[in-house]
């Protein structure tokens, strides 16, 4: 199996590979730019976004992602389904070949693109527009919140291509929408358009294309106006709170509150 490519360390290959950060204070800006080929996703882009979640400044409190074009992301580059695949990656029949644990370690790796977005410390946005579909419906899914433009339509096309959802989308997707919904989504295909996106819980807002830079930044204002440590405590119990019965969650409340006050009071750890 040809070995991939190193992880990209700076901002130039990560550009390269399809992907633009910016930091604006507390405010990060993470860019799809590769519009030419809609945004389509490959394993460096999935490395660059892997480097720029661990290289992220610590003052960075929202990250604000976005595409660059007529589409948020159309999916994974199709490139890889073929026999010649794309320059120094492993196609996927050379995955599909390669030993169990490796061919786990490959979609771990891959997976690690998109698992950072819901990390307590920051909320993270994406701003949707035109298609996002498969690989680019997962990444809309890794972040906190969604705000699309009227023309976003979403579709999880992993199944008519004989595959599954693997890149952390079905879990976020499932806790939005309902089982019932996701399965029908998934197992379908179909496209979901942004009205139905926001009448089921995936989309948080819908604003026409003309206006969606400008209400993604305003949302993100929003978020940036309380205290930093009571948005991560906020965010911890929500992430949480499914996972946990009525009662723990109370005791949650109660601990987090807690570290709140004392902190609040100059007394804190």
């Amino acid at each position: 199996m040809t070995a991939p490519v190193s992880t990209p360390a700076t901002p130039d290959a990560w550009q390269q590979a399809g992907v633009r950060l910016e930091v604006d204070g507390e405010l990060a800006t993470v860019t799809l730019c590769h519009p030419q080929r809609r945004n389509a996703q490959t394993p460096a882009m999935w490395r660059a976004l892997a480097a720029i979640g661990r290289e992220l400044p610590a003052t960075v409190r929202v990250v604000l992602l976005q595409g660059e074009g007529v589409s948020f992301s159309a999916g994974l580059d199709r490139a890889m389904f073929t026999p010649e695949g794309l320059p120094g990656e492993a196609n996927f029949l050379a995955l599909a070949a390669s030993p169990d644990q490796e061919l786990d370690a490959a979609i771990a790796g891959f997976q690690e693109a998109f698992s950072w977005w819901r990390r307590p410390d920051v909320i993270t946005i994406a701003a949707v527009q035109g298609h996002a579909v498969g690989a680019g419906f997962q990444l809309a899914l890794a972040c906190d919140l969604r705000i699309c433009a009227e023309d976003a339509q979403f579709a999880m096309r992993e199944t008519s291509l004989g595959l599954v959802p693997d890149l952390t989308g079905t879990k976020p997707l499932t806790d939005l929408v309902g089982y019932a919904r996701a399965l029908e989504i998934c197992a379908t295909g179909r496209w979901v358009p942004a009205a139905e996106a926001a009448v089921i819980g995936l989309a948080n807002q819908v604003v026409p294309g003309a206006e969606l830079p400008g209400a993604a930044r305003t949302l993100a204002a929003a978020l940036l106006a309380a205290p930093r440590n009571a948005v991560i405590e906020t965010k911890a119990l929500l992430l949480g709170a499914g996972d946990r019965s009525y009662e723990e969650q109370r005791a949650a409340e109660r601990a987090a509150q807690a570290r709140r006050l004392r902190d609040l009071a100059g007394i804190g750890d």
